[in-house]
């Protein structure tokens, strides 16, 4: 068993890292406080490959493993956990459901704008009846004339306002509960499709979050994505592997705040010794790095079990749990060292304490990831 990155692997870490501090970096704040999407960065992101990271090149994909993707993501969210989201969710979501259950066609269709960026993508589950339990979604999708007519809406909508692409879930056959769920793709501009309310968040400010409306919005056939009453099991398999990008997304914010921990500690003096001297300090650091490197290996377990093509509910829901619970952990952490320094905007780990919190809940709950954890433990004994 082999713990050392590849050459290859070094090389990806360090082109995203690069981007991320000279491209990144001197701009977050601006576009953190105008919560203006920042589509230039979107561009160039695409244009070194990170939009269509896990795709094979023949759809204009990068052909990087789930691995090199998780380094990826981490990279960029050590920086700026709102990029960091932008390639998750734009790769992992939307793309990702086209590539794994769309026909030939559509995937050719489709594809190369969004793995090179040309376009941004956008994956609509979640709906103000329907969070956790994606099966109660009202959205649906009936069938006329050769067409699906799509009503209803969805929200907090990764890309909801700049995405041009998006996939959509929606009720075919509501007597057939969870498979009657089935998913269609959409295109901006269509008649009825419109955007909503834009989110005023919390953190991760610079990501589009937005409300996704559709008025009888007439759907070719040939949009649905895979077979009739597929959606929601698919939309549960596209989960998986978005959970493990939540988890190397939490693993590069709290890597962003033990690094910037260190510095700090290390420059700042009280009572003629640096914070970085003092016992307290050192058992603070010292569990952050810890924790922080289980849940990389945890997260690195999923993509190296998803590089295998095994079946990665489990890992994929222990990663996500573990890394997001522990960087919400070394956030508090860093802003507790950083003393009333870290409450100013100044400091990043002002802003990685406000993004952080998004990462227990999205993809899944912290509490919906320990039932799955569960209801698998539990089935080994049966």
């Amino acid at each position: 068993m082999d713990f050392n990155l590849s050459e290859r692997e070094l090389e990806v870490k360090k082109l995203a890292r690069d981007f991320a501090e000279n491209v990144i970096k001197p701009v977050i704040m601006e576009y953190d406080e105008s919560q203006e999407f920042p589509m230039d960065i979107a561009k160039q992101m695409g244009e070194i490959g990170f939009l269509g990271i896990i795709f094979p090149e023949e759809y204009g994909g990068s052909g990087f493993s789930p691995l090199e993707y998780c380094i990826i993501i981490e990279e960029i969210s050590r920086i700026d956990p709102s990029m960091g989201l932008t390639i998750a969710a734009h790769n992992g979501l939307c793309t990702n459901h086209i590539y794994s259950f769309a026909n030939e066609e559509l995937k050719k269709k489709y594809l190369p704008d969004l793995t090179s960026g040309k376009k941004l993508g956008a994956w609509g589950l979640t709906e103000n009846v329907s969070g956790s339990d994606a099966g109660a979604m009202a959205t649906t999708a009936e069938k006329k004339n050769g067409k699906y007519i799509i009503n209803g809406s969805k929200l907090f909508i990764t890309h909801g306002s700049v995405g041009e692409t998006a996939v959509v879930t929606a009720v075919t056959d509501k007597s057939k509960g969870n498979n009657g769920i089935s998913a269609f793709i959409l295109e901006k501009g269509w008649k009825g499709f419109s955007t909503g309310k834009k989110e005023n968040k919390l953190g991760m400010r610079s990501s589009d979050t937005a409300e996704l409306i559709f008025e009888n919005v007439e759907v070719p056939e040939e949009n649905l994505i895979g077979e009739l009453g597929q959606g929601y099991k698919q939309a549960l398999q596209i989960l998986d592997g978005g959970r493990i990008a939540i988890a190397a997304l939490s693993v590069g914010i709290a890597q962003g705040a033990l690094d910037a921990s260190i510095k700090y500690s290390k420059e700042r003096k009280q009572f003629g010794k640096t914070l970085s001297e003092f016992q307290g300090t050192q058992f603070k650091l010292s569990d952050m790095a810890t924790e922080l490197d289980a849940a990389r290996l945890l997260t690195y377990r999923a993509a190296w079990t998803k590089m295998e093509g095994r079946d990665i509910n489990l890992p994929a829901a222990m990663a996500k749990y573990y890394a997001s619970e522990i960087a919400t952990k070394a956030t508090n952490e860093a802003i507790q060292i950083h003393g009333g320094y870290g409450f100013i905007k100044e400091f990043p780990v002002e802003k990685l304490y406000r993004d952080v919190k998004l990462m227990t809940i999205g993809e899944g709950t912290s509490e919906v990831q320990k039932m799955i954890i569960a209801k698998n433990i539990l089935k080994m004994f049966n």
